[in-house]
């Protein structure tokens, strides 16, 4: 015979003891603490998605993102029930994406001339979208901890990259991934190097989950986990760190010279005939008066103009072409620049094009990723208004090809603007036998906001990831050199014309990253699936016999 086991139910532990009792008392009405305990959660996740905020440039108190998450992860951990959590994780993601991306407003009220209130209206979808992720991360979670408890808050660094990667994946965006709050501190992102951005953004969750393990569980064996954790993290940054040193290659022997040129053409650009002259004469006269700066010395050396709203057409151009020509030729220099090229079926690519000293286009690369809604409109035709839409922010074709510009015995690979966002495009040229790559950028149309460092660093984990060298060559700033190691050499202020000058190098080797990818954030995704399925699983029932 089998006598089934009797249970009582317990209070829930999330209410604390002193209102469990008062509740019992009937001081307090279960229906009154379940709206305190739910506003306290919406406050800590509302906490979390500002403080992480304010991590992020322009704001720039980075050691922040190593905290953040503990209100948001307590809040999640406490009462870990998935439908409320999943709203959490929303609510966390969607005003944290609208917080350190209200930039987009810029253009649609300085260009578009929209209202203020329209345009940070219309910034809420796209922010609201983006929150579905973060939603999933807390999903996740919720499930793993009502299965193994708080300990599977130490889960939480796998499922992070992994709904990053996602996100990147479904939404064509990485844009401030945890990782990139750390871009301006070396030595903090020397894992990069393996990982990519989800390596370091792994660390910053890891010490995250451990704290607020801590301030769940308040015992000393959780403190000793934690603790644990936190100090793998710490021996992982120091380590990455001193192989990076370790690896770094020497800059001694300049192979060749770059003169990066900022010209500061302005955004409400007319195109009117005279105005056009005038600008070109610009990049003529301040490019000339750079390479007086740096004499050949037996180097090659290479001219950068940036992406900038003058839509240079090389190819259609014959004035254009023949002044290219003629000042490479006087000055025995290469010239790289931004140029509206030809595309199949009567389209347009946005180009990067090298003209070598004796005046010829030797490559083009035309840029792969374009920008929603700036250079396509990623909706179908059927759409309604999307003829509308294309005429406003036009409909250029993507390229195909990755194409290598060589500069002398140097191989550059180029990426055009908000490519920089994208690790696979950097990786790929890098794999080619690109020993240093270029970014050329124009951040001008969004104004004097937090976009420049952002978008700078970018920039700065893809020379990292790689270990090359990254040269931002931009319209209005920030022009900048990156060292294979992070660190930002001669940063340009912003706004006004400049020039800086350069020597480059011949690379060797490849890092983890280059030659393997995404494989951590492969893994990280694997074992998120496990443990989410394997959340679901049920005990079998274990019957007491009695004899």
């Amino acid at each position: 015979m089998f006598q089934a086991r009797q249970y009582r139910k317990l209070p829930r532990p999330d209410l604390g003891f002193d209102k469990l009792a008062r509740m019992h008392d009937g001081d307090i009405k279960p229906a009154r603490v379940k709206l305190e305990s739910t506003a306290t959660d919406f406050a800590l996740t509302l906490l979390s998605a500002v403080v992480l905020i304010i991590s992020f440039p322009d704001f720039n108190l980075a050691p922040l993102a190593w905290i953040a998450l503990v209100p948001f992860l307590v809040a999640v951990a406490r009462r870990p029930r998935p439908r409320r959590s999943f709203f959490l994780g929303w609510l966390f993601g969607s005003v944290f994406f609208y917080g350190s991306c209200y930039w987009l407003t810029y253009s649609m009220i300085h260009t578009g001339g929209l209202s203020p209130v329209i345009a940070y209206a219309l910034l809420l979808p796209g922010a609201v979208v983006l929150g579905l992720f973060p939603a999933a991360f807390a999903l996740t979670l919720a499930c793993a901890i009502r299965k193994w408890g708080a300990f599977a808050l130490f889960l939480a660094p796998v499922f992070w990259p992994a709904l990053e990667w996602a996100r990147l994946g479904t939404t064509g965006q990485l844009w401030n991934a945890i990782g990139y709050s750390q871009a301006f501190h070396p030595l903090l992102i020397q894992t990069a190097r393996w990982g990519g951005v989800y390596a370091v953004g792994f660390l910053i969750v890891s010490v995250n989950a451990g704290l607020a393990f801590i301030l769940l569980r308040r015992c000393v064996s959780a403190l000793v986990v934690s603790l644990v954790a936190i100090v793998l993290v710490g021996l992982a940054l120091l380590g990455t760190s001193r192989l990076a040193r370790v690896q770094q290659i020497s800059i001694n022997a300049a192979a060749a010279v770059v003169i990066a040129i900022q010209p500061n053409v302005p955004m409400d650009l007319e195109k009117s005939p005279t105005e056009m002259k005038e600008l070109t004469a610009r990049h003529f006269e301040m490019t000339e008066l750079a390479l007086r700066q740096a004499p050949e010395n037996g180097r090659p050396r290479l001219v950068v103009w940036p992406e900038s709203p003058m839509n240079f057409t090389y190819g259609t151009d014959q004035q254009l072409r023949e002044r290219l020509a003629d000042f490479a030729k006087a000055n025995r220099t290469s010239i790289i620049l931004n140029s509206q090229e030809a595309a199949p079926n009567n389209g347009i690519y946005n180009s990067a094009i090298l003209i070598n000293e004796a005046g010829k286009l030797v490559a083009q690369y035309d840029k792969i990723r374009l920008l929603p809604f700036g250079e396509y409109v990623p909706l179908p035709r059927w759409f309604p208004g999307v003829g509308l839409i294309g005429a406003l922010v036009g409909e250029f074709t993507p390229g195909t090809n990755y194409r290598l510009m060589p500069v002398g015995q140097i191989n550059a690979g180029i990426f055009i603007c908000i490519e920089s966002a994208y690790p696979s495009v950097a990786r790929r040229f890098t794999s080619d036998g690109a020993d240093v790559l270029i970014n050329i950028s124009n951040d001008g149309y969004l104004g004097p906001t937090a976009v420049r460092r952002q978008h700078l660093a970018n920039a700065i984990f893809r020379a990292v990831e790689n270990g090359r060298p990254v040269l931002r060559v931009t319209n209005t700033g920030i022009t900048a050199f990156i060292m294979p190691t992070g660190e930002t050499l001669d940063p340009t202020a912003s706004f006004q014309p400049d020039v800086r000058v350069w020597a480059i190098w011949k690379s060797d080797g490849q890092t983890l990253y280059t030659r393997y990818g995404d494989l951590f954030t492969l893994l990280c995704s694997a074992l998120s699936l496990v443990f989410f399925g394997f959340s679901f699983r049920r005990r079998p029932f274990k019957a007491s016999s009695a004899s």
